[in-house]
């Protein structure tokens, strides 16, 4: 037997948009619930279908597929289908649409409907979460190129060590809360054109836990949790960069009542290099020459972060010159990818020159090789920095 097309199960056209698609399956389900149906196989039929209906009509990508190839383009969406009776059963329908009544746990109808009897579902505990902790962690260059592991001492809400944390004095200090009777949520049953309307909520006297402490433990009042210190340690990946913010989850203020703890929250600072300078993945670092070096060329030692390097300047090389070592920079935040380290030529000129000195300079200036040839002036740093990423 052919299934029905489901536009017409809902009662609406193609063209219909989310929100009345949803309010036409609405208005099914509420019809042809089996708690107001009980015993009758067709209207049980009836909102399967509704609901096969809806769960491929509400999806995007399932109503395109639908709308192009029909029900064989919808297949997969629950397996087999509701209509013929298909492998899923009426709790498959209430958890896959919870949403579509605000229901809690369990059954989305059973707080809906207060007709059809059953057991209540909707009464879990409350699980609290303790708050997130933020700190801030400084880092040298070196460390931010390495990766490190970092030890570091945090004041923060710890688990009570006297009561382990159930904020009881002992064992025998709970009793049933009276306001649930110790199912933890609290059901309250109103009259409407539909029937009765049932509504859950979890329970205010005990916050879902079923049980209230009689006698609270002297340590931490009740509360679970206790001011302490805990010594945590960090593992920060190579590649970090200022203001980056890093995550471990569960090591942030520990929860009331052994619920779960929150996280703790990295905030990397750089400390700033005394020679190094960073740039992205790059290190810039300002090499000041003596006039001579850099004409008659020199090798000098330069700092890097792994230590010292030597590099070979060229007879001639002038003011502005970016030299590369590369993969001297920063790596990559989880990537085998480093930066370079980029050397910019400074010639540095002497302020206060003697007598002799003078006279040899006096010469040099004389010497057509020592003036500065028209139109051919260095580019500037920034001209030399554009053409080495291009």
């Amino acid at each position: 037997m052919s299934k029905r097309d489901y536009y017409d199960i809902l009662g609406v056209s193609k063209s219909a948009p989310a929100d009345e698609i949803k309010k036409a399956y609405r208005k099914m389900a509420i019809k042809y619930h089996p708690d107001k149906n009980p015993d009758d196989k067709g209207a049980e039929d009836k909102f399967k279908e509704a609901a096969e209906a809806y769960e491929i009509l509400s999806n995007p990508e399932k109503k395109q597929r639908y709308d192009q190839f029909g029900h064989a383009g919808a297949q997969g969406g629950f397996g087999g289908g509701y209509g013929g009776g298909g492998g899923m059963n009426m709790e498959d329908i209430f958890s896959q649409f919870g949403d579509i009544f605000g229901g809690g746990g369990g059954s989305p109808f059973d707080s809906f409907f207060g007709g059809g009897g059953g057991q209540s579902r909707g009464g879990g505990r409350r699980v609290q979460k303790g708050t997130n902790l933020r700190i801030k962690v400084k880092l040298t260059l070196e460390e931010i190129a390495n990766g490190v592991e970092k030890k570091i001492k945090v004041n923060k809400q710890v688990l009570c060590n006297t009561c382990d944390g159930s904020g009881a004095k002992d064992k025998n200090s709970f009793s049933s809360c009276k306001t649930c009777g110790g199912s933890g949520a609290v059901r309250r049953v109103t009259n409407t054109i539909l029937g009765q309307m049932q509504t859950t909520s979890t329970c205010p006297t005990c916050n879902g836990e079923g049980s209230t402490i009689t006698s609270k433990c002297n340590t931490c009042h009740g509360d679970g949790v206790t001011r302490g210190e805990e010594t945590i340690s960090i593992n920060i990946p190579a590649g970090v960069s200022e203001g980056m913010q890093l995550s471990m989850s569960g090591k942030g203020n520990a929860a009331p009542r052994g619920g779960v703890p929150g996280d703790l929250i990295i905030l990397i600072e750089e400390t700033p290099h005394e020679t190094l300078k960073r740039e992205g993945i790059n290190v810039i670092y300002d090499l000041h020459v003596s006039f001579v070096d850099a004409t008659l060329g020199a090798t000098i030692e330069v700092p890097t972060i792994d230590g010292k390097a030597r590099i070979k300047l060229d007879p001639g090389t002038q003011g502005g010159k970016i030299l590369r070592l590369k993969g001297k920079g920063i790596p990559e935040v989880n990537s085998y990818h480093k930066g370079d380290q980029l050397i910019q030529v400074n010639i540095w000129t002497p302020k206060i020159v003697s007598n002799e000195e003078r006279e040899v300079l006096e010469k040099l200036k004389e010497s057509q090789n020592f003036k500065p040839s028209p139109g051919k002036n260095e580019k500037s740093f920034f001209d030399r920095m554009k053409e080495y990423f291009e």
